[in-house]
């Protein structure tokens, strides 16, 4: 029967990544907003729902480690298996905003994360209101900065914006329908692939680090996969980012000031693998592709996912 849950909640995690693009990309351009900002809000939160439901509860029920552990694991997931994999089949350019802005935020947050767990292994609550704060400033800061260079070039803005997609009514229920799927179809696949784990005596480190954050992480795949093949690379890279600053400043954030989490299983070499994956979109962005992810460097990230997973076996 979890194998059947399985199959159905990939399923409906396709099916509703789709219906939260569409209706994102729709938004984005009847609002005049930038298909990267949606990404960075709308979707990044949206499908990062899943984490911050089985964060939650694992901290609430005492496992601390479980909840940083998916999130540790589910942001080298984003960077390393979903920007890897989407790179093999579109290629994927940074823009100047995304290196000189979106990316550095990414690091910020992924340092926030470094910062945290140096000291003594256990965030505590203040540290959680603190990052927090950091996710409301960065938001706020990113949806200011945007308006701004509107207003400096409304032609583009405008040109941008113009052509709706779909009818008004459709675009709320499309984003609604989307969310509530991912949310769903996320939860089934978490708890039919948990309970197969278990079954198969795997510990719960591992299951919290791989299985759990690559579970949950399954929405931002699905989404960004259907984004590229849609001719929006750039809502996918806003979303994986967005995904990661959120996972780390709102979701961890959330978690410890509801309790503190302790670091329990979860070590500092996870931590830094969760660094170097950050830098690595960087070092991508102003060295190797040269403003572009190639479809090699796909390869590689996605080897460098495998070759952490297999560390951990």
């Amino acid at each position: 029967m979890d194998y059947l849950i399985l199959t159905g909640a990939l399923v409906m995690i396709i099916v509703a990544a789709t219906l939260l693009t569409d209706g994102s990309v729709a938004l984005a351009k009847r609002l005049h907003i930038p298909e990267f900002i949606v990404g960075l809000t709308v979707m990044a939160v949206g499908t990062s729902m899943p984490e911050l439901t089985v964060s939650m509860l694992a901290a609430l029920g005492g496992h601390g480690d479980m909840a940083i552990g998916n999130i540790v694991g589910s942001n080298i997931f984003n960077v390393f298996a979903i920007l890897g994999i989407c790179a093999i089949f579109v290629p994927i350019m940074f823009t100047k905003k995304n290196v000189r802005r979106d990316i550095p935020m990414c690091i910020a947050a992924t340092v926030a994360l470094l910062v945290v767990t140096l000291t003594g292994g256990t965030i505590s609550r203040l540290e959680g209101v603190l990052l927090l704060a950091g996710y409301v400033a960065m938001i706020w800061w990113t949806i200011r900065a945007d308006k701004k260079e509107q207003q400096l070039n409304p032609q583009a803005a405008e040109e941008e914006g113009s052509i709706p997609t779909m009818p008004l009514w459709r675009i709320p229920v499309w984003i609604v329908l989307g969310l509530a799927g991912l949310i769903y179809g996320g939860d089934l696949f978490v708890t039919s692939a948990t309970n197969i784990a278990k079954a198969l005596g795997v510990s719960e480190a591992v299951i919290a680090i791989t299985l759990l954050a690559g579970g949950t992480s399954l929405p931002e795949l699905a989404a960004s996969l259907v984004s590229i093949f849609k001719g929006s690379a750039s809502l996918a890279l806003g979303n994986v980012l967005g995904s990661n600053i959120a996972n780390i400043l709102l979701i961890l954030g959330a978690c410890s000031t509801v309790t503190p989490l302790t670091m329990g299983g979860v070590t500092m070499f996870d931590i830094y693998v969760a660094v170097a994956a950050a830098a690595f979109i960087m070092l991508t962005a102003f060295v190797i592709g040269r403003d572009k992810l190639t479809r090699v460097e796909g390869i590689l990230f996605v080897a460098c996912y495998a070759a952490y997973i297999y560390h951990l076996l």
